[in-house]
């Protein structure tokens, strides 16, 4: 919270690399851009141009080297509010991981790359719901990262839960692209109704065609969020750097502004950091 009892402004999803080609191989030609290092220095800038206050820093590669890393710079620097880290969740030792990086308190959520598991109903699996069902006794969140096509299983894995708060990154990653609503629409209404679950306004303008997408574009998924989570459980997030592939930071929070504008001061405070605050346990 700010002196005057307002909500922090809250970046709630990005991230920081040292680039390397073997280590971020996802970067391909057409994310030319990002092929660089990206660190507190450069963020620092952005927010600071952009009226954000706080972020949060996300895990872009799946060690517990990297973890240990973000809680690094999250301890020398107070901008950045809390980590979400890696953690191997389907290992039978995992809560040893757990127990080392929790001793940092800016250690707020664990996250896996389940989109880039072969199996869609990898999130169903019985090892790693075992780490999952840990994550409550340390006060972690789990954030969600996955494809469209995974939001059935996800149902699934969620109800299975009903204790845990979930963070949903990157409204699922629809096929905004081609302009696709159905099933994702279907099924992010039903997720919605799941209210331990909060969802990211972050990682859209890059499931779009870099070059051309449009706002028009993207808000018959912005109304779908809203409709599903209200702004209670909506958060603001930028997913920078990887969001320059094909929109600068500035822009995608003034987009974000011009979309709530609709709603009450206090609703826009909520999207724009008091959800992320309350959901993470920031302090």
């Amino acid at each position: 919270m700010t002196g005057d009892n307002k909500p922090l402004r809250i970046d709630a999803h990005h991230h920081f690399w040292k680039y390397t080609v073997k280590e971020y191989g996802w970067i391909d030609d057409s994310m030319n851009v990002i092929r660089r290092d990206f660190l507190p220095e450069h963020l620092r800038t952005e927010i600071a141009a952009a009226g954000i206050e706080g972020v949060i820093s996300v895990q872009a590669r799946q060690t517990e080297q990297e973890t240990a890393w973000l809680l690094g710079l999250a301890e020398n620097n107070s901008f950045i509010k809390g980590v979400v880290g890696w953690v191997p969740l389907a290992s039978p030792k995992v809560d040893r991981s757990l127990e080392k990086h929790c001793r940092h308190w800016k250690l707020r959520a664990v996250r896996h790359v389940v989109q880039g598991e072969p199996d869609d109903r990898f999130i169903l699996g019985e090892e790693f719901n075992a780490g999952i069902r840990l994550l409550r006794e340390f006060g972690l969140v789990y954030d969600i990262l996955i494809f469209e096509r995974q939001l059935a299983p996800t149902i699934e894995f969620v109800d299975l839960h009903p204790e845990q708060v979930f963070v949903l990154d990157h409204i699922a990653k629809p096929k905004i692209k081609t302009n696709e609503l159905e099933p994702w629409r279907t099924n992010m209404l039903a997720l919605g109704k799941r209210q331990n679950v909060y969802c990211k306004m972050s990682g859209m303008v890059t499931e779009a065609d870099f070059a051309t997408w449009t706002e028009a574009q993207l808000q018959p998924y912005l109304d779908t969020v809203l409709e599903a989570f209200g702004p209670r459980r909506l958060m603001f997030g930028s997913d920078w750097p990887v969001c320059r592939v094909a929109c600068d930071y500035k822009r995608w929070v003034e987009l974000v502004g011009r979309f709530i504008a609709k709603l009450s001061a206090d609703e826009q405070a909520r999207i724009m950091g008091g959800t992320a605050v309350e959901a993470y346990g920031l302090k």
